[in-house]
Formats: C-alpha cells, sequence, structure tokens
C-alpha cells in the first residue's frame, strides 16, 4: 500500500477515535484493560456475558478484546434474550453452540456445567432502564450462579440511556416475580447495571464477590444522546432511544390486544388496532394535556405479532419534553381512554400484564374506571421507599 494512502487511513482512524471519544464518557469496557480493572481478570479464565451492545466506545468488541488478549484466556461466552448477536426476536428460544451458551433456552442462568472451567463471570449488556427488560434478569440470576460457585461477577458498568434521575411506576408486588420482574423494582428504577447489581446483591442477599468496573465522566441526568457514543440497538424492538424513552410505559400494551407496534419500524410508538377509533382517542388525550407527550393519529400495517398484515387505526406517543414526560401513567391514561371508546373490545392478557405491572390491582382498577390519579397515589408510598433506599447503591453525581 502507498505511503499516502496508509497516511490516509491513519489519519481517519486518529478522527474516529477523536470523535468517539470527544465528551470525555468512558464505558466500563473502556476500563477494562487498565489498572486496577485488569488485575481482576489477568490470567483468568473468563465467562462473558454479552450480547452486540457488548462493546467500547470506539465500537470495539470486548468478546474479539479479550479474545485476542494473551494474558486472560475467554473461555466461554453467554447469549441473554435474543442471542449473542441480537438478531432474534423477543420470546424466541435459542441453543448453545460449543462453548457459546444461551441464557434464553434450556436455562435462564449459567448452569453448573457451563460454569465448571470458568475463574469469574463478566457481564456487559446495554440495559434501557425498565423492570421487565430481560438483561437485568439474566444479571441477577447469573449473580446467582456465581456466588453459589464461588467466583467473582464483574459487570462492565454503561450509562442508563434514559438517565438516572426519573424513578416512576409501581413497584413489584410478592406472588409476581417473574422472568420480567425479577426483584421488587419499580417499573422505571433509575440505576444502571452496576448500581442495580449492588443493590441486588445486598437486598436479594446474593452474596457474590461483586466488582464494578465503573463509568468515566457519566452523571445521572444525561441522557444516551447527550453521550460521546453511538446508539447500538440493544434488542431488536428497541432501535433508537425514542424506542427506549417510551418503553417503560408502552411494554405494558403486550398485555392487552392492542398493537404495541411491533411488526413497524416505531415499535412501542406507535399502539393501536384494527377496530380503534384512534382520532377520538388521539383528541381525548391531548385534551388531557399530560406532560411532555402528544399523541398523534396515525395508521400502520405491521409485518408480524399482532394484527400482523392487517390495516390498524393507531397514535404515535411524540415525546416533546422528555424530562417531564411520565412513561407509565401516560399509558395508563391512553389505557382508561381506550376503555371508554370501546368498553367490550379492549381486553387484557390477564397474566401477562399483571406480570409486567407487578401486581394485579392496577388491571382491575382500569377496568373499574378508577381516575388515573388514584392509581398513582396508590403506588407512591412505596416507590418513596425505593427511592429512599437504592440512595446508598449510587455510583454517580
Amino acid at each position: 500500500m502507498p505511503l499516502s494512502s496508509r497516511l490516509t487511513i491513519c489519519f481517519v482512524n486518529i478522527l474516529l477515535g477523536v470523535s468517539l471519544l470527544e465528551g470525555g464518557v468512558r464505558l466500563g469496557a473502556d476500563r477494562l484493560f487498565e489498572p486496577p480493572y485488569f488485575g481482576w481478570i489477568k490470567g483468568k479464565r473468563v465467562g462473558l456475558i454479552t450480547n452486540q451492545t457488548g462493546v467500547n466506545s470506539r465500537l470495539q468488541n470486548v468478546s474479539d478484546l479479550l479474545a485476542d488478549n494473551q494474558d486472560v484466556e475467554l473461555a466461554a461466552v453467554f447469549g441473554p434474550e435474543h442471542g449473542f448477536s441480537g438478531a432474534l426476536q423477543a420470546g424466541q428460544k435459542i441453543s448453545s453452540q460449543g462453548t457459546v451458551y444461551s441464557l434464553y433456552g434450556n436455562t435462564r442462568a449459567p448452569t453448573e456445567s457451563m460454569l465448571k472451567n470458568l475463574d469469574l463471570l463478566l457481564f456487559d449488556l446495554q440495559d434501557v432502564g425498565a423492570r421487565f427488560y430481560t438483561y437485568i434478569s439474566t444479571m441477577f440470576l447469573s449473580m446467582q450462579a456465581a456466588s453459589q460457585k464461588g467466583i467473582p461477577f464483574i459487570v462492565l458498568d454503561r450509562p442508563n440511556p434514559i438517565s438516572g434521575l426519573p424513578v416512576e411506576g409501581p413497584v413489584l408486588e410478592a406472588g409476581f416475580e417473574s422472568f420480567v420482574g425479577i426483584h421488587p423494582l419499580p417499573v422505571r428504577y433509575g440505576l444502571t447495571s452496576g448500581e442495580l447489581a449492588q443493590m441486588l446483591n445486598v437486598e436479594a442477599s446474593l452474596a457474590v464477590d461483586l466488582r464494578i468496573v465503573p463509568v468515566e465522566g457519566w452523571n445521572r441526568d444525561q441522557w444516551y444522546d447527550q453521550l460521546n457514543l453511538e446508539w447500538i440497538s440493544p434488542s431488536p424492538n428497541i432501535p433508537t432511544l425514542d424506542t427506549a424513552t417510551v418503553y417503560p410505559g408502552t411494554c405494558l400494551i403486550e398485555g392487552t390486544n392492542l398493537s404495541e407496534g411491533r411488526g413497524t419500524t416505531r415499535p412501542f410508538e406507535l399502539l393501536g388496532a384494527p377496530w380503534l377509533e384512534a382520532k377520538k382517542l388521539a383528541d381525548s388525550l391531548n385534551e388531557l394535556a399530560l406532560p411532555g407527550v402528544h399523541f398523534r393519529f396515525q395508521t400502520f400495517t405491521p409485518t408480524f405479532s399482532k394484527y400482523q398484515d392487517m390495516l390498524c387505526q393507531g397514535v404515535q406517543l411524540h415525546v416533546t419534553d422528555r424530562r417531564l414526560f411520565q412513561p407509565i401513567s401516560s399509558v395508563l391514561y391512553l389505557l382508561s381512554e381506550v376503555l371508554k371508546l370501546h368498553p367490550s373490545q379492549l381486553t387484557f392478557r390477564q397474566e401477562s400484564f399483571d406480570r409486567l405491572a407487578g401486581n394485579s390491582w392496577i388491571r382491575q382498577a382500569l377496568v373499574g374506571g378508577k381516575p388515573i390519579p388514584e392509581l398513582v397515589n396508590r403506588w407512591q408510598q412505596e416507590l418513596d421507599r425505593f427511592k429512599q433506599k437504592r440512595i446508598k447503591y449510587l455510583l454517580y453525581p
């Protein structure tokens, strides 16, 4: 290759590095190979829990960096829901292949045989900040397995993409635990994975040797698009930060016979059904002047999932001020208005909705026509207790 070409490539790489690092935020994945953190893994047989989001701020895969490092043995890789590549749709079971193990197939936790040749587990997944997003359940169960095996569990921390300040929604009640609700958390808990791991380790008495490689330069009031980081879809139906912003509320639509927009280019932002009087719905919701959101009439045709290949009458949520927007209560208002328009056509998938809500009383209150402020007031006391509890686990200002 001519010298001029090599210099051009070098210059481009330098510019890329500068552009990706500008802003000062360094992920746990950026800091892993520096002291003191590299000492935690040097000479060890590492099991890495990750997917396509497991990259540093230069978009280098942590799995590749570990595999190429002569001082570390990458002995196993574990993939969560959607797989190691992140390509599979929600709920699709995945088989293990060799030492690439699936944690969303025959088991959702690393088994004794999977861990037998490992000295530690390393966790690097981009969470979205909602209780029912299953990566935090994978983290919980993997911490539990590491504790039973007696090996360290290391979290490469990442920012909460929808900021770490707002905390909203009902706290999961006893008896409603599931893979979409692994611990008593509110729907939106306002923690990073590392902070949450600290909380789970203590509050759930996991007693694992937990170590966090923290993010450097992140403040908890920052959203993902305010950072020097490229957005990588954590799963097929969270394609953008806009999606992640509404997801803590609109995921509840999965527990109804409304489409949550799967099979469109705007999943969780488009909501509707063929039978919905969507123009009336948009008008009634906008009359409520809910903070930070506007509802716009929009038809759509899902290519898969609910109402596949059927024209749906729907609304799109446009977040006009994300710092004021309250996703959970906004969606409860939406369901309340749909019930007024279509009391016999809107149905709840009872078990699914209650798992997502973390209780049964929200569904019962909606069907009973209770005012939404009454529902919010009912969960507020428990939410306030959670806010107070989480303070001692915060790592970032």
